[in-house]
């Protein structure tokens, strides 16, 4: 148990001793650490450590080497990882049956195994050094520290790490100047606001109240995002330490941590890491030997896109249904049971101990002038290397999508990049060279938002993108206020028209002008952003829409009452093996004996097609094409 700063500082250097140690290699052992992140773990990683302990039992070298499980290394695309200390080898898509070999090979043997290093893209060269990669080399990790490197549920390897540190040096300080440092690094909300966190803090601490209240917003909902779940499930305890900080600033001695019950592991992470810090004195009562004060609590959430808006996270927590509340007044005066409260999403709080911990004039330093530090971002959808990225603020969208990315899989042509999830909107090839930050991407049509960022090629149609991010917003509608509750259904009403080739010209006035309405009227952030999808694709891509509603087509052959199959007579050798993969019967041989069939072939029924595309998947010869 740790009463005093001087007992805090014994421990913290025995544990980065000993971590250092074992990085470096000076304890004469190897250390074997797999991802243990979900995308990973549903890959068997789990399994894979299993296997390694039992190996290595089997070949009596248990001795020689600790086997782990740490959070997520971001390169998704490319796990299950197994990397090697201390030579730093990292292995990428490791199978259970490659263990026998790793051990084998590597841990016994001193030899790496070739086959399992990566491989950047169009060339030959294999990278043994997660570092070395590309995907890496532009990235910079502040809220992502210490995932990927530390056991999340060993609260010493995190102290070995600086965990805690920046609570010390805060417990030193007043409260005003721990806010002050918070201001001077011009950390804005990661959450999708960008308000300033100082200014959010600053004032929650001018409230007087007896009690007061942290709340730290996991409720991550946009489709394809995982940022949050990933800096829990990797590093929980520089989150805790954000919000015992962000409690010390404003007088607070309760934190909440409201995070989706659809994340398992990171809420199983947290409650360890939580209990470790109570059991060592990091929370509880009289932290560090000071007369401050803090625990926090768990409350999980059902899964509501909504209940990402603060007011609702709020009437959640409370045990009431998650629907915005009218501000003013706002959270940080009157927030969770009436009393004063501040609500940061997890990376926002995961930022806080960098900050004191290395002073706010080094997380200034990165950034733009108005978007300071950095950005993680969930990057998926048409591009070669799919994962968690973390850089900082002023990298522009080609750097992310080329550089770190990987480009667009089997030389498609970039269409476009959705940022901010559905609150976000499309933005095109023009804007590739746009630095990211908050205040830049709100001005060219789109958002940071949480960071999820979905990248659409050639194959994407924009209308039919539009319409999902509708469809999603329509589900996940509170209902309480009545432009979003109607207004969200009849845009969506409109798109499935447009889609269904049953659109008119009429269809897109009503569009914008629905879309005014609602952004205008609507009560939260849902229903005033939930039209940005659409609007951009408007703008950037209404060629598409006029195609679908004058020419009564799909330009990328997705929307299936606008598109048919159609089979090739001078490629189809006539083998008919579409026609015996087919669900519906409607292929058939032709009369090859016409005029116009000079050889045997297939032909489709467009009326019987269901546009399954099983046909276009058998044909070896790239007979069968969308139309």
């Amino acid at each position: 148990m740790i009463t005093s700063v001087a007992q805090f500082n014994e421990k913290a250097a025995a544990c980065t001793r000993c971590l250092d140690e074992k990085l470096k290699g000076m304890d004469d052992k190897r250390h074997i650490v797999l991802c243990g992140g979900t995308g990973c773990l549903s890959s068997h990683s789990e399994q894979i450590k299993e296997k390694f302990e039992e190996v290595l039992a089997a070949h009596g070298a248990s001795d020689l080497a600790t086997v782990n499980l740490v959070g997520c290394f971001g390169f998704c695309s490319q796990g299950p990882f197994v990397k090697i200390y201390p030579e730093d080898t990292l292995y990428r898509l490791v199978k259970i049956e490659d263990v026998e070999e790793i051990v084998k090979t590597d841990i016994l043997g001193g030899s790496v195994v070739e086959r399992l290093l990566y491989v950047e893209p169009g060339t030959t060269k294999k990278v043994k050094r997660q570092d070395d990669i590309n995907f890496y080399k532009k990235q910079r990790r502040v809220a992502l520290h210490g995932c990927g490197v530390i056991n999340p549920e060993d609260i010493n390897e995190a102290l070995g790490m600086g965990a805690f540190q920046g609570l010390k040096r805060a417990l030193s300080m007043t409260q005003q100047e721990v806010i002050d440092e918070v201001l001077a690094s011009g950390l804005r909300g990661r959450g999708g606001g960008g308000f300033p966190s100082g200014r959010k803090w600053q004032f929650a601490k001018n409230v007087e109240s007896d009690e007061k209240y942290v709340v730290c917003n996991g409720d991550e909902g946009d489709p394809g995002a995982f940022m949050d779940r990933s800096i829990l499930e990797g590093n929980p305890l520089a989150v805790i330490e954000g919000m015992v900080i962000a409690g010390y600033a404003i007088g607070a001695q309760n934190g909440y941590f409201y995070v989706r019950a659809e994340y398992p592991i990171a809420v199983k992470r947290l409650r360890i890491a939580i209990k470790q810090a109570q059991e060592m004195g990091l929370l509880g009562q009289n932290i560090m030997g000071t007369d401050f004060s803090f625990d926090c609590h768990i409350r999980l959430g059902a899964g509501a896109f909504v209940c990402g808006e603060e007011t609702a996270l709020l009437n959640s927590i409370e045990g009431k249904r998650g629907m915005p509340r009218p501000r003013p007044p706002f959270p940080a005066v009157k927030g969770l049971w009436q009393k004063p409260t501040i609500v940061n999403n997890v990376e926002s709080l995961a930022c806080v101990p960098f900050i004191l911990r290395n002073g706010a004039k080094e997380f200034a330093s990165v950034g733009t002038e108005r978007s300071k530090g950095t950005k993680v971002f969930a990057l998926g959808g048409k591009v070669n290397n799919v994962g968690l990225v973390e850089v900082p603020m002023g990298t522009t969208l080609r750097e992310l999508i080329y550089d770190i990315g990987g480009g667009i899989p089997n030389g498609k042509k970039f269409k476009a990049i959705q940022t901010g999830g559905p609150s976000g909107g499309c933005l095109t090839e023009e804007y590739l060279d746009e630095p990211i930050d908050f205040d830049n991407l709100v001005a060219k049509g789109s958002m940071m938002g949480s960071g999820g960022a979905i990248v659409m090629d050639e194959d994407n149609c924009m209308v039919d993108v539009a319409k999902f991010y509708m469809e999603f917003i329509c589900d996940e509608s509170c209902g309480k206020c009545t432009p979003c509750r109607i207004g969200t259904k009849r845009i969506l009403e409109i798109l499935t028209r447009i889609t269904d080739g049953k659109g008119t010209m009429k269809d897109l006035e009503e569009l914008e002008e629905l879309a005014e309405t609602i952004k205008t009227n609507s009560l939260c952030a849902l229903g005033q952003t939930a039209a940005n999808p659409v609007m951009s694709t408007l703008a950037h891509f209404r060629d598409e829409y006029l195609a679908h509603i004058v020419e009564k087509r799909c330009p990328a052959h997705i929307c299936k009452n606008l598109m048919q199959y159609y089979i090739d007579p001078e490629k189809c050798i006539g083998c008919g093996m579409c026609a015996r993969g087919c669900p519906a019967n409607c292929i058939t041989p032709t009369d090859y004996t016409a005029p116009n069939h000079k050889k045997p072939s297939m032909a489709i029924d467009p009326q019987a097609c269901v546009k399954c595309g099983a046909c276009m998947s058998t044909c070896k010869f790239k007979a069968i094409e969308k139309r």
